[in-house]
């Protein structure tokens, strides 16, 4: 099912794009030019929906084009000089199809480990699999810094 937000992209003096959902509790996110602003703004439209509906979160209907006040949304995040360049434009997304794309597939990787230790996680049946996703998801939750 295809969900459409309309969202405000903001020039900024550098010919990059803050993009703003109004109706999304003022979601954001950027680009380097509006091509890119335009996929972030997919991006982050998708993973919003997902996980509001995964938590049970209500979703807010998407307010009319024609309706976006771009004065009120800049005075709203204390850019009220950059109203003037901005352009509201629908952002759509097929949230399920995205998230298998992007946020549910699975990659293939190859790693190389000594022969002792795969004899003996094979001795023990341990899933190689879940073991490695584990290990790195210990690891990416307690240094931030990955996350850049």
């Amino acid at each position: 099912m295809l969900s459409m937000y309309p969202a405000c992209f903001f020039e900024e003096e550098n010919g990059h794009y803050s993009v703003v959902f109004p109706d999304l509790n003022y979601l954001a996110t950027s680009g380097d030019s509006f091509e890119e602003a335009m996929t972030m703004a997919v991006d982050c439209l998708a993973g919003y929906l997902r996980w509001c509906s995964e938590d049970g979160d209500t979703i807010p209907e998407p307010s009319g084009i024609m309706n976006i006040d771009v004065d009120a949304v800049a005075r709203d995040i204390g850019e009220e000089e950059m109203a003037a360049s901005c352009i509201v434009n629908i952002v759509s997304v097929d949230v399920e199809a995205y998230a298998k794309q992007h946020f549910d597939k699975s990659v293939r990787k190859t790693l190389t480990i000594p022969a002792w230790l795969n004899s003996a996680a094979m001795e023990r049946g341990i899933n190689f699999s879940q073991t490695l996703q584990e290990a790195l998801l210990s690891k990416v939750q307690s240094d931030p810094a990955i996350y850049k």
